[in-house]
């Protein structure tokens, strides 16, 4: 049995962005035809179910090599990623390379990244860099090629209040969870993160719930005034009160995820489709089973997350909508390109929306794929 297996939890041109690297495109949905097939050598396995959230493990007989590339996580913690405030300390060096100052001063929602180690780095929306003068979340899939000019690069705040403090910013091995990621990644309102956070989940159920949330709306609110006044995402979800539920639930989900990952005999995991209650919400797919191995401990827990803050309701989502988060979108596409670095494409199609992050160096490959279902 494979490693991964066994260790699964362990239209307009509208322009040239700032750097005069990245062009956005906007298409149409194309000619009519038949329906999209399911993209990609990808089935479903039988879903993990428990309490309010269900769990179709993702395999393939194909995963690609991916060693060619360094993760965040990696990156910050060897050093070999620098992820400063922007406009500060701008003759500051790092290894003889400079921190250049973008702005004025410090902005909310952009930070300087150097990759100065010998691999390109691969960023994913919602992944939690702590520190500086506030911690940010990644604002959008993209790769940063090694010996790239430092990198104005977007983000959004996740603790609403504080303003201090130190420049550095260090690995925080998390992933915010659903709703907050849907703000960033498709929405891009920073406001919308803010409230997301505070609330837990955007979501409106229309089932009956048979139990509340685990995590309430409240109960958020009284840890905030407590313990995190500043909103802090790490604080507020590690906090006796909301982390021993979501600690518990994520031990539980694991433990049958697991049992249902080692039914691919022969096959890689490359990810998963998440659902609540009857509605199938959620994916993560991966060019290859190390990936998903090195971001699956985090995206259970934020799958989690958003699973607590949601009501218990008795429906259980259909094999055959979970299916339909294999296929390709058909509607309007945004694309941002960087020439031998990435492609990055956004399709919507009614209240669903497809990210897909494609390398195109070493070899073309589709490195990640988000499919969600909107809930705002």
């Amino acid at each position: 049995m494979e490693r991964s297996l066994l260790s699964a939890f362990a239209g307009t041109l509208l322009g040239i962005s700032a750097l005069g690297s990245a062009a956005f495109v906007w298409a149409g949905s194309g000619s009519p035809g038949s329906q999209p097939k399911p993209e990609g050598d990808w089935r479903l396995l039988d879903p993990i179910t428990y309490e309010n959230i269900s769990i179709f493990p993702v395999v393939s007989s194909v995963s690609r090599d991916t060693s060619a590339f360094v993760t965040l996580d990696e990156g910050l913690s060897s050093g070999d990623i620098v992820v400063r405030e922007q406009g500060s300390d701008s003759m500051a060096r790092s290894r003889g390379i400079p921190l250049p100052q973008y702005n004025t001063g410090p902005s909310v929602n952009q930070l300087v990244l150097i990759n100065r180690g010998k691999r390109p780095v691969l960023l994913l929306a919602g992944e939690l860099v702590s520190g500086g003068k506030q911690d940010r979340i990644i604002a959008k899939d993209r790769i940063v090629a090694p010996g790239a000019d430092p990198l104005p690069l977007d983000v959004f705040c996740v603790e609403h209040g504080r303003w201090s403090s130190g420049l550095q910013f260090s690995a925080a091995n998390t992933m915010v969870h659903p709703s907050v990621r849907e703000q960033a990644a498709v929405n891009h309102s920073q406001t919308d993160v803010w409230e997301s956070v505070r609330k837990g989940t955007t979501s409106n159920v229309t089932a009956a719930p048979s139990a509340p949330p685990r995590i309430e709306t409240r109960e958020l609110a009284d840890v905030v005034a407590s313990t995190a006044p500043t909103q802090s995402y790490s604080k507020i979800y590690q906090h006796g009160r909301v982390g021993v539920s979501v600690d518990s639930f994520v031990d539980e989900v694991q433990r049958r995820f697991a049992r249902a990952a080692s039914g691919g005999k022969g096959e890689h995991l490359l990810g998963a489709v998440v659902a609540y209650g009857g509605e199938v919400a959620w994916s993560d797919i991966f060019a290859s089973s190390d990936l998903f191995h090195h971001y699956w401990p985090k995206l259970l827990r934020s799958y989690a997350v958003e699973a607590l803050a949601r009501p218990t309701v008795r429906e259980v989502a259909s094999r055959d909508d979970a299916d339909e988060f294999l296929r390709r979108l058909r509607g309007r596409e945004q694309v941002e390109s960087e020439p031998g670095v990435y492609r990055w494409c956004e399709i919507t199609e009614g209240h669903l929306a497809q990210i897909e992050l494609e390398a195109l160096e070493p070899k073309p490959m589709t490195l990640h794929r988000l499919l969600l279902h909107r809930t705002s």
